[in-house]
């Protein structure tokens, strides 16, 4: 068994690294394959906007046939370090048979890497984009998941553990459906709240709309990230991949800005789930792929909640009711019978706490890891 770092020019090695997880999840009827578009443009230093401010490598571990049995890419976001005044290195795409010596091999290179740049820790799963779903997944391994948030084997937190690495933080999925009683007191309440506060919801009826508003949510984003302290500010245009990744996605009437005048000081971001159509297509798009993905676009009867949040200076009493109360009504007087909230920090005990007391039932718990690397080593 070797490690072999993946230059972008070697076609038959990223083809590996790819289809190495199609191979591991062969028979888990719940993996939801990535998109073939954006699991390529991992590799794409020309166009992906991360590649403008950041390094990134790709390790594949291979028997002796060349047959891949693990893969691991290590990044060295520069934007998360200078913000956080850090020197960390996020590991991601972590993907291993049952075999220790495999995932050891794949972090010694990774750590190997990261130690040369200067970095003195690694932390994930954690990827390039802030799209991109976090942690490995320890509980709800029996439940759906929806498009965007990782499914991993069960044992790959044994493997991750086994190496050294301890938890950093655990993050929390939750859902809520039709079958529960929301009560209308928490309708009248919202509306008082945004009377009093002077607030309103600006929503949405089609994508046109939603292009416009690409700098309210770089600018939302940017000013609440002392609530989401494992995240880079985002820039200009990773903003407008973010945008142009949303207007593919989105039901605009499910996407909402809060705003205080004309300023936006709150958002809820709402998507589809067309995890279904993707497992059918294997992630491809072309040739014929798109058709079934459009057809599950308006058609898909869940919702994946990917955020929700109003700035810290407007936060208080009720505000959360706002928020909660819009969901509600998106889920209830719409198509939609299932909306997953996905991926709360279990640290934030009063979101968790006033979600809970709306009727959302958390079931998914995904966990970031974390290591101190022997920087001397290097």
């Amino acid at each position: 068994m070797r490690v072999i770092e993946i230059t972008g020019e070697n076609r038959d090695q990223i083809k590996d690294f790819l289809s190495l997880p199609h191979r591991l999840y062969a028979n888990y009827a719940h993996w939801v394959p990535p998109l073939a578009s954006g699991a390529r443009s991992w590799f794409d230093r020309a166009r992906n906007p991360y590649y403008r401010h950041s390094q990134a490598a790709f390790f594949l571990a291979v028997d002796d046939s060349g047959t891949a049995l693990g893969r691991l890419a290590v990044l060295d976001n520069r934007l998360y370090n200078n913000h956080q005044n850090a020197s960390t290195a996020f590991f991601h795409l972590f993907e291993c048979e049952n075999d220790p010596e495999v995932a050891n091999a794949l972090f010694e290179a990774a750590s190997h890497w990261a130690i040369e740049r200067n970095l003195d820790s690694l932390l994930g799963p954690k990827g390039f984009s802030a799209m991109d779903g976090m942690g490995l997944l320890v509980e709800g391994f029996e439940h759906q998941p929806v498009l965007g948030v990782p499914y991993n084997l069960r044992y790959y937190p044994r493997l991750i553990e086994g190496l050294g690495f301890t938890t950093h933080r655990d993050l929390l999925s939750g859902y809520l459906d039709r079958s529960i009683e929301f009560p209308e007191r928490i309708h009248r309440l919202a509306l008082k709240v945004a009377q009093r506060r002077g607030l309103h919801i600006q929503r949405f009826t089609s994508r046109r709309d939603l292009r416009k508003i690409s700098g309210d949510i770089r600018s939302l984003y940017n000013a609440s990230l002392g609530e989401m302290p494992d995240n880079p500010p985002l820039t200009p245009e990773e903003t407008e991949a973010l945008a142009r990744q949303m207007l593919w996605f989105a039901d605009p009437k499910i996407i909402k800005i809060v705003r205080k005048d004309e300023r936006p000081v709150g958002f809820i971001l709402a998507y589809p789930d067309i995890s279904d159509a993707v497992k059918q297509t294997g992630g491809k798009i072309l040739p014929f792929g798109w058709i079934r993905l459009l057809i599950e676009l308006f058609s898909t009867r869940r919702v994946i909640l990917n955020g929700a949040g109003i700035l810290p200076e407007e936060q208080g009493l009720g505000s959360t009711a706002i928020l909660i109360s819009e969901i509600a009504r998106d889920l209830f007087r719409s198509r939609y019978n299932f909306a997953e909230l996905v991926q709360i920090r279990s640290e934030n005990e009063r979101m968790l706490r006033e979600v809970r007391k709306f009727g959302v039932e958390f079931y998914k718990r995904h966990r970031m890891y974390h290591k101190i690397l022997n920087v001397g080593a290097g």
